[in-house]
């Protein structure tokens, strides 16, 4: 498994959604993941550290889970097949280990409220979006995004394969 980070959100100027981009810890290599508006919305609170005046889905189910004492332990992106991904997030309760199956965008906005952290099986890297990645992330403008948090540049490491 790789561990990720989450770099950034963007807006993917071709489309209507968003690219949640993670990086892996300590190196160059990146898994974009679109996602619609709402979902970017909410990864980009928990990456701001906002916290809205009401709690947004992935805020209560954090609450619940403090509250019954389920112990969320990591989040993994677990496949991809037809350009969709999955992903799980891995619990702990009275001893007792479960998988919960979820979409990548409301587990990336989960780990990122617990906190805890976020994997991706090295398959899931492997196929990640093929030979085209470097290509479309030249193509992304971080200027555009309008996010300070957003940093990512491309051109940090130029031998970056796929």
């Amino acid at each position: 498994m790789v561990r990720l980070k989450v770099h950034g959100v963007l807006a993917d100027p071709n489309t209507d959604t968003q690219v949640v981009v993670l990086r892996k810890e300590g190196g160059f290599e990146v898994l974009p993941i679109w996602v619609g508006g709402a979902e970017g919305h909410a990864i980009r609170l928990a990456m701001e550290g906002v916290v809205p005046p009401r709690p947004t889905s992935h805020d209560l189910l954090k609450d619940i889970a403090q509250n019954i004492g389920l112990v969320v332990t990591q989040v993994v992106v677990t496949d991809i097949s037809n350009n969709t991904y999955y992903a799980a997030i891995y619990v702990k309760m009275n001893g007792s280990e479960h998988t919960i199956d979820a979409r990548p965008s409301d587990a990336i906005a989960f780990a990122l409220r617990v906190p805890c952290p976020i994997y991706a099986t090295g398959d899931v890297m492997k196929h990640r979006a093929g030979e085209k990645l470097d290509a479309w992330l030249q193509k992304l403008d971080p200027q555009n995004s309008g996010k300070k948090y957003m940093r990512f540049n491309c051109d940090e490491n130029p031998s970056r394969s796929t």
